[in-house]
């Protein structure tokens, strides 16, 4: 008999690190069918007759947001044996909310009090048999942390499940909205499933258009129910969904108070002294820039750095590029296929993979962050900025998830439920430094700058500030007009991160990296050597005579008032586009990374030959906001259709060439190199920028005037 059990619970109550408690490796990952919410599946470690499902974080069952409407649509429709609802014991009032909402869907119960071992900290008592009884569902004890209950929790939803026993679900409202709830459910008994019938009973006083059409009523059925509604908004003198939330926080009011109780002696809790400092109006941002700058110092510059080194100079420098070149001529192998193999493959591949320690620091460092409860902080400091330029909180959370990869970015942002502000987070995201631009500031630091470390944090500052300038720019066209979305947020009290965490997030976010550098960037520079060794007539020739001279030698003019005019740089940018790593794998094939000494003074002395300082900076800022690799390009097709697709990359390549446009010829003029034509376009550039910043809002201009009118 196989059992599934899906965990459902608010966002940061746990629920993620219970998950991986009780799946360990045998979990996997994807996305819900239809939706780019992501979906968690996994075995339960010692019985693989157990199928554990970590639904998305949602507040409550109401169809307000993709994760929500994924959640309920699993439990009413897929009906798991059990739900383990894992509640953050710390915030009953907050949790219970939706607690209340599971066991309405007949399907049994058993609470996780998680973060038992906080409360207990604070000297804060929780009846656990009291509060069981109210809620007419077991309720175990469990610290998911600290794996306090694991073995507990499992008996007895593995127990409830077995034994297959029908709970009375407790009445939690007034008497008198309790017999309306009682007349909505014989009129539509017919039409659900015993078990079901009160959950779709509320839904119908709540108005609920989703349930309502699920249930194929009769039109004498729907004018029954809509004038028991219209009745009950009369005598409470409110709309329907409002007198259901009322009266179910009324009773959670009433089940808090007698089942928990506060240490008064306790005072501040040790998470809310922290957050008076870190989310201070005044100390947040600096602490912020201060927390950004040591990650990227740690992952660039000393422990990723180190690492770095030794994967280039002696993993590839000496053993693997040496050994396979040695190998092939042993065996005879013809001089195309050893250059195909030694400078297109290896090298190419290797150029991006040899980043690969330092993205993997960055990725257990902003895990660290994200597990210990920092990370909410951040998004909750950040809504303060956006929402003055017309955007929510909720864009910092798909921007957080852009700096592993762009494409979950774009994804994410479907958790936002204003359109407005879902299609511009869509479209910005990909602005902010993710794991496969690493590489090419790295370089770019080391090649020009001395390895600084200010490189990689300035990288990660105009990424944010080219979404703030981008939320005000967009939030005036009619296309993305809107009200930005209400933002709510649970700041879960500060521990320590989770080793196992911690380890799968890093884990996953670097078998992504490693896959893509297999496939895509493979294919990407076998492509590159191809087209760099042989010429139109498929004759073998070196680079400056090859296919790919041409074509980039007839386009790299573009860029010539950005600073980095040669066809070299002209056909790395290019080939980003497939894959931002493939700017190193280019540079790889083209320059012979095989050839890099200790430190790889080769490559970056032709860097730094190439380019000045202000030109390389310029290639950069290009390559960071200019438009994604195809896989993030596809991801914002599916988010806002071709049009929108089409308008966003359009964008992004103006708004990125605009910017280093200005970067460069004003960085020349103030180096006193003169005022020149190309000068003169950086001035038009600045203008339009600062008019489509400042020009008023035509449609908040037309509001105020019917306003005044009415």
């Amino acid at each position: 008999m196989v059992i599934r059990l899906a965990l459902a619970g608010n966002p940061n109550c746990g629920k993620t690190t219970l998950f991986n408690n009780l799946t360990g490796t045998t979990q996997h990952t994807g996305n819900w069918p239809g939706v780019t919410v992501e979906k968690k599946e996994g075995k339960l470690k010692g019985n693989k007759e157990v199928i554990v499902t970590d639904l998305p974080g949602i507040y409550s069952l109401s169809p307000y947001s993709p994760e929500e409407v994924v959640a309920r649509d699993y439990l009413i429709k897929d009906k798991p044996e059990v739900i383990i609802n894992v509640v953050d014991a710390t915030n009953l009032d907050r949790n219970l909310y939706l607690t209340t909402q599971l066991i309405e869907t007949g399907i049994p119960v058993v609470v996780a009090l998680n973060m038992i071992d906080v409360v207990e900290k604070n000297g804060d008592q929780i009846n656990v048999e009291k509060l069981s009884s109210l809620l007419g569902c077991e309720v175990v004890k469990i610290s998911a942390l600290k794996k306090i209950g694991m073995d507990n929790l499992i008996t007895t939803a593995v127990n409830t499940a077995k034994t297959k026993k029908k709970f009375l679900i407790k009445q939690i409202f007034s008497d008198k909205l309790e017999k309306i709830i009682a007349d909505v459910s014989t009129i539509i008994a017919k039409q659900t499933e015993e078990h079901q019938t009160r959950w779709y009973a509320v839904k119908l006083l709540e108005k609920d258009e989703q349930a309502t059409a699920s249930l194929l009523l009769t039109a004498q059925q729907k004018a029954e129910i809509e004038k028991i509604v219209t009745n009950l908004e009369t005598e409470f003198d409110d709309d329907g969904e409002s007198i259901i939330t009322n009266e179910r926080y009324n009773y959670i009011s009433t089940v808090v108070k007698d089942t928990s109780k506060k240490n008064k002696k306790s005072g501040l809790s040790t998470s809310d002294k922290i957050d008076r400092v870190v989310t201070n109006r005044w100390l947040a941002l600096p602490i912020f820039a201060g927390v950004m700058v040591l990650v990227y110092y740690i992952s660039i510059s000393t422990i990723g750095g180190w690492m770095t080194d030794w994967v280039n100079d002696i993993l590839f420098g000496e053993m693997l590029i040496p050994g396979a070149e040695s190998w092939l001529t042993s065996v005879g192998a013809a001089d195309w296929l050893n250059s195909f193999i030694v400078n297109g493959v290896i090298s190419g591949v290797g150029a991006v993979l040899g980043f690969l320690p330092q993205m993997i620091v960055l990725f257990i460092l902003l895990a660290i962050l994200e597990d210990c409860g920092y990370m909410a902080r951040i998004a909750f400091i950040m809504d303060r900025i956006f929402r003055k330029f017309g955007l929510s909180g909720k864009s910092f959370i798909p921007i957080m998830i852009g700096t592993g990869c762009g494409v979950p970015g774009i994804m994410a942002s479907r958790t936002i439920e204003q359109e407005s502000d879902r299609k511009i987070t869509a479209m910005t995201t990909t602005f902010i430094p993710c794991s496969a631009k690493i590489p090419i500031i790295a370089l770019i630091a080391g090649a020009l700058f001395g390895g600084s470390v200010w490189i990689a944090v300035s990288a990660y500052f105009i990424g944010v500030i080219a979404i703030i300038m981008s939320g005000i720019i967009l939030k005036k066209m009619e296309r993305f007009s809107g009200t930005p979305a209400p933002f709510v947020v649970e700041l879960p009290p500060y521990h320590l991160p989770g080793l196992k965490t911690v380890a799968l997030s890093t884990s996953d976010r670097a078998k992504a990296f490693i896959k893509k550098a297999g496939t895509v960037i493979f294919v990407a520079c076998a492509l590159i050597w191809f087209l760099s060794s042989y010429s139109w007539s498929l004759q073998p020739v070196g680079i400056e005579d090859s296919i790919l001279e041409s074509i980039s030698s007839a386009i790299c003019g573009i860029f010539t008032p950005l600073g980095w005019g040669d066809w070299q740089a002209t056909v790395a940018t290019i080939t980003g586009f497939i894959a931002k790593e493939n700017v190193l794998g280019t540079f790889g094939t083209l320059f012979g990374l095989s050839e890099v000494s200790d430190g790889g003074e080769e490559l970056w002395g032709f860097v730094a030959a190439s380019f000045t300082q202000l030109s390389a900076y310029s290639f950069l800022i290009f390559n960071l906001l200019c438009a994604p690799c195809f896989a993030a390009i596809g991801a914002m097709r599916r988010e806002l259709g071709n049009k929108g697709c089409l308008f966003a990359v359009g964008y992004q390549m103006v708004f990125a060439y605009a910017v280093a446009l200005c970067v460069y010829q004003f960085g020349m003029f103030f180096t006193g190199h003169g005022f020149t034509a190309y000068t003169m376009l950086a001035v038009i550039a600045l203008v339009g920028i600062i008019y489509f910043l400042v020009r008023p809002d035509k449609r908040l201009k037309s509001r105020k005037v019917e306003a005044l009118r009415t």
